[in-house]
């Protein structure tokens, strides 16, 4: 456990593409100090930069953006450092590990309260399930259609919806829509999902319907079974 006073300060630098064995370095470096017992990581992003190859990286080019350059940095006892120290060595092949003596003055950890949740509320019985498939391109208003009908959504009091956004899908125009990383405009299938009482069916339907152009709504029967826990209110917040 971290305690004031000497310590040691690491921070690795990588691309953000790099690899080890069958994923990311960025995440295997974390996972691996999590399981040694280090008090702490912090992983950023870079916005630019370029290392030993002179090669800049940006995000104004696309095809560079995905190699982005990740900092780490972790602050650890001097004997933690030199525990994890030559693991991190052998993990990154290409990149830059610097460590500095500093001074920890303050360790300060706020004590979470186990408090019991409050009982929650079900709901179940016989319901529908809307399903709205449309394309990412498409617009309403100058925003995003998926965006502009969730929204509406909330303003009906439809219990949830949910975004999903496909990689591959085609629909009636036969055109076929895929991701494409070298393209920064991209039409993928979306499909919006909603679960609400039949007497609240037809509103979503003509409201959807309307914003609609080009696009699928279906309807199907479904069984519903919604837990909802209520939120307490703290003394201090209502102060």
């Amino acid at each position: 456990m971290l305690s004031k006073g000497p310590a040691k300060r690491v921070v690795i630098f990588i691309n953000e593409d790099t690899r080890h064995h069958h994923g990311s370095l960025c995440d295997a470096i974390l996972t691996f100090l999590l399981h040694k017992g280090v008090g702490g990581a912090t992983a950023t992003r870079a916005i630019a930069g370029f290392g030993g190859h002179h090669q800049l990286h940006t995000p104004k080019v696309e095809v560079l953006a995905e190699h982005l350059p990740i900092r780490i940095e972790f602050i650890e006892s001097g004997a933690k450092v030199d525990e994890v120290l030559p693991s991190l060595f052998d993990m990154v092949s290409d990149g830059l590990i610097e460590v500095q003596d500093t001074s920890v003055v303050k360790v300060a950890r706020k004590e979470k309260r186990l408090e019991p949740k409050p009982p929650h509320t079900e709901t179940s019985g016989p319901a529908k399930m809307i399903r709205v498939f449309l394309g990412e391109a498409d617009r309403w208003n100058g925003e995003p259609l998926y965006d502009a009908i969730v929204k509406r959504l909330r303003m009906m009091d439809v219990c949830g919806a949910t975004v999903y956004r496909g990689i591959l899908g085609y629909g009636a125009k036969g055109h076929t829509h895929r991701h494409a990383r070298l393209h920064l405009h991209q039409d993928l299938p979306i499909m919006i999902s909603i679960v609400e009482r039949a007497e609240k069916v037809p509103e979503i339907r003509d409201t959807i319907a309307a914003m609609l152009s080009d696009g699928l709504i279906v309807i199907s029967d479904v069984e519903m079974i919604r837990l909802v826990r209520k939120l307490e209110v703290s003394a201090d917040a209502q102060s």
